[in-house]
């Protein structure tokens, strides 16, 4: 039997705003889209962990047993510098500024983010498409929303027209917006007088002479809207109506919004069945950002090479920091998280090193199958990390119990324990056994296991004072030295 059949997933939707059972438009498939970078700059740590949370709802539905198809595309056209549909085109202006060409620059910023990404551990996507790589589905769908009276054009341009849209739909029915509200509150700006109104958004734009990237289309020489894309794309590879769309907050609105209106004009019916997003990163209490100078990005990050944080960090330490925190809740990127993280993620790699040393007895003092059951309720629960790392380090106590001889576990028992914890921390939480994967790992480990054998001569000779000395200047710098019948072992903190 499949997991998914004896284990009830509840989804928080953004489009409901509550939490739903999970129920796939097909048993035993599912469909999930997530919209991807725009590479016109390397990937920031916000991005990172909005695809990490999806690597980990994408993790946990292959455990389930779903043959789950993932969608996550490329934005390498048609995004303009505010979003909406006035400025230039970030790649464009990214080229012009290098003097290169709009292809080099995405070519350079697709190559940081897999490298990026890959450094977290993320699982690639079922497919990675491209905005580039989808023009003529992009042009039959605005083909399709004109002829069905929701977009029109105007000196080569196509707008979508909300408010002839929202008689019949409701545009902001994901953001809860309502076009009244955004009528009032919007301001007139240069460059959209070719528009009915000024809440229509662009399907597709004539290119101005010098413009680079451009494609031939009925209307003009141009390139498509930003919102357009992600609509073509997700229905070719998941159908007119699938299971999940994830995105950063950010996103609801208005590409999110705009999504669900395409779909609509276009085919008659929502596109997606659980939309999903992930909150906020912030730095230090206050909003990442590179013009107030509160910012870090991956790799200063991992190198250590920045002024706001103490050290350099493991990037097996940023995902479990990140995995602490749920992922619809806001996160607090600091040093004293980073801290603590790394001496929690050092601890539970303590303890799954121990699994295997462990001793079994006829008995098991505590109920192996009621604690793993737990911790898939709490990713039964919106995936709820925080939660399933709190019964990780509940085994953790267990571990040590047992290892110190007050608690015991039956070899049957221990073997399903194994088992689990394996599956919840490497599968499902994406993290890998490296205490410290930095550069001289190994030479620690020399000179470490140099200190404990002068320090077992010591005792040998009854120098205690000696020994005693080894062990607590180790301790000082964050080395405790562990005894047991076995040997001496160290751990990190």
């Amino acid at each position: 039997m499949q997991l998914y059949k004896n284990q009830q997933i509840k989804v928080y939707n953004s489009l409901t705003g509550k939490k739903e059972t999970f129920q796939p438009i097909t048993e035993g498939y599912v469909g999930m889209y997530v919209c991807g970078p725009t590479v016109y700059s390397n990937v920031h740590l916000g991005n990172v962990r909005t695809f990490m949370s999806f690597d980990m709802v994408f993790r946990y539905l292959k455990h389930l047993g779903y043959k789950i198809r993932y969608v996550r595309n490329i934005t390498d056209a048609g995004h303009l510098e505010n979003d909406a549909d006035v400025g230039e085109d970030k790649i464009t202006k990214k080229a012009r500024l290098e003097e290169i060409e709009p292809m080099e620059i995405v070519q350079r910023y697709t190559v940081d983010f897999h490298n990026v990404i890959n450094t977290f551990n993320l699982l690639p996507p079922s497919i990675e498409p491209t905005a580039t790589g989808h023009i003529i589905e992009q042009i039959e769908l605005i083909s399709t929303i004109i002829d069905n009276g929701f977009a029109y054009e105007v000196n080569g341009s196509v707008y979508f027209d909300v408010h002839k849209y929202n008689e019949t739909n409701d545009y902001g029915i994901l953001s809860k917006r309502k076009l009244e509200d955004l009528i009032h509150n919007t301001r007139a700006l240069d460059g959209q007088s070719d528009k009915k109104n000024p809440q229509d958004f662009a399907l597709w734009k004539k290119a101005e002479p010098t413009h680079i990237m451009r494609w031939p289309s009925p209307w003009s020489d141009g390139f498509p809207g930003w919102h357009l894309e992600c609509t073509a794309m997700s229905t070719k590879y998941l159908g007119e109506q699938f299971d999940i769309h994830g995105g950063g907050m950010d996103l609801k609105f208005p590409h999110h919004e705009c999504e669900i209106a395409q779909n609509q004009a276009a085919k008659g019916k929502s596109p997606v069945n659980y939309w999903m997003h992930a909150n906020m990163l912030e730095l230090n209490g206050a909003r990442m950002s590179k013009s107030t100078g509160n910012y870090i990005n991956p790799a200063e990050l991992l190198s250590g090479k920045n002024d706001i944080m103490s050290k350099a960090y493991n990037p097996n330490v940023v995902r479990f920091f990140m995995m602490q925190s749920a992922y619809r809740s806001v996160l607090d990127l600091t040093d004293n998280g980073l801290l603590a993280s790394e001496k929690g993620f050092n601890r539970l790699m303590n303890a799954v090193d121990d699994l295997e040393k462990l001793k079994t007895s006829n008995t098991s003092s505590f109920n192996v199958k009621t604690w793993k059951q737990k911790c898939y309720d709490a990713m039964n629960d919106d995936f709820n990390t925080p939660i399933l790392i709190a019964n990780l380090f509940e085994a953790v106590n267990h571990i040590n119990a047992i290892k110190e001889g007050s608690a015991t576990i039956s070899k049957e028992d221990l073997e399903i324990f194994k088992s689990a914890i394996h599956t919840f921390v490497f599968d499902l939480l994406g993290l890998n056994n490296a205490k410290d994967t930095a550069e001289g790992t190994d030479k620690l480990s020399g000179a470490v296991q140099l200190l404990i054998k002068l320090r077992q001569e010591a005792r040998a000779n009854k120098d205690f004072a000696l020994s005693d000395k080894i062990r607590d200047e180790l301790a000082e710098v964050g080395i405790t030295l562990n005894d047991s019948r076995d040997g001496t072992t160290f751990s990190t903190n």
